[in-house]
């Protein structure tokens, strides 16, 4: 039995629809993922043919020269934009072996099966075929988290999504059968001078809250998450949000593919190693 989704599909959507026309002034996040990915992919020596930019937001990834690209986003006013496919990141309708390289920046974190949507993405990858991906996660928010805590009191409700931390985001690529897993990230920090800007951030971004159980925030809950706010500011008057990107980095399987070496096949002692020259 398929488990029920804890994000609202339809809301997801409409977000992404309301922050189209707008992006370019909140589009700070994802321009740093889109940076951060292409730096792995320069240091990946070889060719591809079809690319797909998975939740492709503006278009703006570039894809490497000469090749082929698919863009598609859950929104349909994006998809619309980038000349690509409207769908969900875990219901992918491309043909198996489609693509030797699937980018994915900024709308994994909030996909209703992440395990089912990595997966998707390797039956969608060419044998070798490579995966570069980049999402919010870790200790992201840390601010806006503590700030709504202490305005709610103690019967807080969930208002921000469950981030997905590195070691986590590691083991998610090996249950999707991806090989050669990597997962890093890097630390934004961005200051605010109000609660307001940060929320606004947010929605332009298409990143606010779509839990599929989500509860109104009263008038007085959030005049104390803005005083609270005001009040952990550095003497500029600019309060600190610390965004993590997570970046994940596999690679479909294939025979010719380096293997890790086989458990207890050293052929040098740990003794050997430490023992002083001479020794």
């Amino acid at each position: 039995m398929q488990p029920a989704d804890i994000f609202d599909r339809a809301a997801r959507r409409a977000r992404r629809d309301r922050a189209a026309a707008g992006y370019a002034a909140h589009d700070f996040l994802r321009a740093a993922m889109l940076d951060g990915i292409a730096d792995r992919l320069d240091a990946v020596k070889r060719d591809f043919a079809d690319v797909l930019d998975l939740g492709c937001f503006d278009a703006s990834f570039v894809p490497p020269p000469g090749t082929r690209v698919a863009r598609l986003d859950p929104g349909f006013g994006f998809a619309k934009a980038a000349c690509g496919v409207q769908g969900d990141e875990d219901r992918l309708p491309f043909a198996d072996a489609a693509f030797d390289l699937v980018v994915a920046a900024g709308t994994l974190d909030s996909v209703g099966d992440l395990p089912g949507a990595l997966t998707l993405i390797r039956r969608t990858l060419r044998p070798d075929g490579l995966f570069l991906g980049a999402f919010v996660g870790g200790n992201s928010l840390s601010t806006l988290r503590a700030v709504l805590r202490s305005a709610e009191g103690e019967r807080p409700v969930a208002r921000l999504h469950p981030q997905i931390d590195l070691r986590s985001a590691g083991d998610l690529l090996v249950r999707a059968g991806l090989t050669l897993p990597v997962a890093d990230f890097e630390t934004l920090t961005v200051r605010y001078a109000s609660f307001g800007r940060l929320l606004d951030d947010l929605r332009g971004m298409a990143a606010s809250n779509v839990l599929a159980s989500r509860h109104p925030l009263r008038r007085d809950v959030l005049a104390r998450a803005m005083a609270e706010f005001a009040a952990r500011a550095a003497p500029d008057g600019r309060t600190a949000e610390r965004f993590d990107i997570v970046f994940l980095t596999g690679w479909s399987p294939a025979p010719d593919q380096p293997k890790p070496a086989r458990r207890g096949s050293g052929r040098t002692s740990l003794a050997d190693a430490l023992r002083p020259p001479g020794g």
